[in-house]
């Protein structure tokens, strides 16, 4: 390649760099913002849970343990996030209740929609218990918004 051949080389790569620099910055999440409980982490994920079938709890349950294992509990901020028929995970006398207890332990924040169990108070009269480590959130869905819109990626497993 000749010096001429070169410099161009050099030129496109670093506008390739500028242009994609802007990007990257906006992609990742202003950590005291994303998640202030988690201060040194550089990975964000929340995790949908919108169905009431034991296979997927434990599934969510197993991608949040993976991830905590792959990254480390301070670098990583996992949180589930349960709706509709996903809220059953968050019963308090739900089978997989100790697996949940031992992920919170570990940094895995749970939420729970409020207009799921409002709703369920209505059609009930009774509102379900919830494990006492279930964050409420008023609107399951509008949190897992507000979380991608923090940086945090969305996976429904």
């Amino acid at each position: 390649m000749n010096r001429r051949g070169y410099i161009q080389a050099l030129s496109v790569l670093a506008f390739a760099w500028v242009a994609t620099a802007p990007l990257a910055a906006q992609t990742r999440p202003a950590k005291p913002e994303a998640a202030p409980d988690k201060p040194f982490a550089e990975h964000f994920i929340a995790l949908q849970l919108s169905d009431a079938d034991a296979k997927k709890e434990r599934l969510v349950l197993s991608v949040a343990s993976n991830v905590l294992k792959a990254y480390g509990p301070d670098k990583v901020a996992v949180e589930v996030v349960t709706f509709g028929p996903g809220i059953d995970l968050l019963r308090a006398g739900n089978e997989h209740r100790a697996l949940v207890d031992s992920l919170v332990i570990q940094g895995v924040r749970f939420t729970v929609c409020g207009n799921t169990l409002d709703s369920i108070e209505r059609e009930t009269g009774k509102r379900p218990t919830m494990n006492p480590h279930a964050h409420e959130v008023q609107v399951g869905v509008g949190h897992m918004l507000d979380l991608a819109e923090r940086g945090f990626t969305i996976v429904r497993p």
